[in-house]
């Protein structure tokens, strides 16, 4: 009902369908009750609950007022070319049904032709003008429950049927509730349902979800790879869109804007959570989750990719009792995990611990973790200048953006506080030089900044099905691998199995370059010698690069020269 409904009233009075004393009698009722609504609406309703109108009465009196056409649902087949243009989204939402469609009109059956606005809205997004047809309500929703819910379910259905076995699933996933579900959103939820069962199977990263032109791609990033998967049709976008927003507590009203918000799940005693991220395209609104798995902060030092030597320097300089250490690279390179995974190493019931972070991803027992919120002034800045109060041992900020972070967190390293953070730059020597391109002096730089990891992240060859090999002679050239090399290297290569969904390859590990500040680089800092000449240096007194590191790796076993070749660049770039 809209806001005619005294209208409407007037209509069925004047038509001898209403007589003055029962609606008069409706309107004494629902004031009884203290109704909330406008007299019109609430007596409107209660007419209609007691059965002294009908929905088919009022569907005729407007009909016959605005010399539109009565038209019975039941005797009308619906073209499926109406379905495809007018999604169940705005079906439902406005309780309409679209009868005919071509390029420049649709035809819709509607209850109340008095909601111009209704009709507005539809036609902006269909990009149609529209044709009215009056029906009943109740035949209305019956129309939609039969054409949209029958071929959601069909639909789905025969995404599922290309999809792994859904009895192979995780099953102790606990995912929101879809109690109160309507039949028709059912399907859209077990298919939401799905896809999020299967990336957690097939331990993926991120979920996309990407509206193309005239298709609605759906891919996991597995290992750092996208793959994609069965997509669902082009027409149910909007509804496993909303659906999707509406588990994670975000506006489905709001499609202009960008949006950001979580879905918890439970996979038996382990809480798993995705965070959400939408953003408007061109051809509609675009959603990636990413999984933020908290067993991954338990991965000790080696399931980094540490080898023993590269450990014990690591160790050591997160032991330390004050300084900064700066973890670098390009995002997704696992500079969190590394982060987290040292914390996780150094706490200690002795130790306090506080992170401010952008946004808070894992949650850890016995740390203090505070999340950024620029709207209420709360910065990186402004939480650190609070955090020193806090009489810290090691403090963890997320990322180093601006000048005012970096001179708070070097100036807390200097009083006697443990810094980690992360920085996005090339490789371990650019840390210094962007640190004295933000604004810091290099006497600063120089007697704060301990070490510098940086590092990138190549796919693991899979336990379960690598075996030896023999690589291109060329391809090992161009990597780097000397002839002496060669004598006692172990290669492998996997060859696809069910573990690794036939890639040759489960999980990922760490390629680092460890740059160590002793007092000669501190000199050299300090007396503002060049990123070359700092390089230079670090490599005369060991610092390996994340080739080299990755050529160790590749000998190893543990990875592909083809990994290591796409991850790093070689010195002589």
């Amino acid at each position: 009902m809209t806001s005619a409904d005294e209208f409407v009233l007037q209509l069925l009075t004047d038509k001898g369908l209403l007589d003055e004393g029962a609606l008069e009698s409706a309107r004494a009722k629902v004031t009884e009750d203290g109704y909330e609504g406008t007299e019109d609406t609430a007596a409107l309703e209660s007419l209609l609950a007691d059965q002294v109108i009908s929905q088919k009465q009022i569907a005729q009196v407007l009909a016959e007022e605005f010399n539109m056409e009565m038209v019975e649902l039941s005797d009308v087949r619906v073209s499926a070319q109406a379905l495809e243009i007018v999604p169940f989204e705005l079906a439902n939402r406005y309780k309409v049904i679209p009868l005919e469609a071509d390029d420049s009109e649709v035809e819709l059956a509607v209850f109340d032709p008095l909601d111009m606005d209704a009709i507005d809205s539809i036609s902006h997004v269909i990009k149609r003008s529209i044709v009215c047809r009056v029906a009943p309500l109740e035949e209305i929703e019956k129309a939609i429950h039969q054409y949209y819910e029958g071929a959601h379910a069909e639909e789905v259905d025969s995404i599922f049927s290309e999809m792994e076995d859904p009895d192979a699933l995780p099953s102790q996933i606990e995912l929101p509730s879809a109690e109160g579900a309507s039949e028709e959103e059912a399907p859209i939820i077990k298919y939401v349902h799905m896809v999020i069962s299967e990336a957690l199977k097939r331990r993926a990263s991120d979920i996309h979800m990407e509206p193309l032109e005239k298709r609605f791609r759906v891919r996991y990033r597995i290992d750092g790879v996208l793959h994609e998967v069965e997509n669902p049709p082009k027409r149910l976008q909007p509804s496993i869109v909303s659906r999707i927003k509406l588990m994670s507590n975000v506006s489905i009203a709001e499609k202009r804007v960008p949006q950001d918000g979580r879905i918890n799940i439970k996979v038996g005693a382990k809480v798993i959570d995705l965070r959400v991220s939408t953003l408007p395209t061109a051809f509609g609104e675009s959603i990636v989750m990413r999984i933020l798995d908290k067993e991954s902060l338990r991965l000790g030092l080696p399931e980094l990719g540490f080898f023993s030597d590269d450990q014990a320097a690591f160790e050591r300089i997160i032991a330390l009792p004050d300084g900064v250490f700066l973890v670098t690279g390009p995002t997704g390179s696992g500079k969190s995990t590394t982060l987290y995974s040292a914390l996780n190493y150094i706490n200690h019931p002795d130790r306090k611990i506080i992170t401010v972070e952008d946004p808070v991803e894992y949650e850890m027992a016995g740390v203090n973790q505070v999340q950024v919120r620029r709207e209420v002034g709360m910065t990186f800045a402004a939480a650190l200048r609070s955090m020193l109060r806090q009489a810290p041992n090691i403090i963890m900020v997320g990322e180093i953006r601006d000048k005012e972070t970096a001179e708070i967190a070097i100036n807390a390293a200097l009083t006697g506080h443990m810094v980690f953070s992360t920085l996005h730059t090339n490789d371990a020597p650019s840390a210094v030089s962007r640190l004295i391109d933000i604004g810091i002096k290099p006497f600063l730089v120089a007697a704060a900044v301990r070490a510098v990891l940086a590092q990138r992240l190549v796919r693991r060859n899979c336990p379960n099905c690598r075996a030896s090999c023999e690589h291109d002679e060329k391809l090992l050239n161009s990597l780097g691998i000397r002839p002496d090399q060669m004598s006692d290297a172990s290669f492998m290569k996997g060859q696809g199995c069910l573990k690794c969904n036939g890639t040759g390859f489960r999980g990922r590990v760490g390629i680092f370059e460890m740059f160590n500040v002793n007092e000669e680089l501190q000199s050299m800092i300090y007396e503002e010698a060049s990123l070359v000449a700092l390089r230079d240096k670090a490599r005369e007194m060991g610092m390996r690069n994340m080739r080299e590191d990755g050529i160790r790796k590749v000998i190893a076993g543990v990875t592909t020269p083809q990994e290591v070749l796409h991850a790093t660049v070689s010195d002589s770039i």
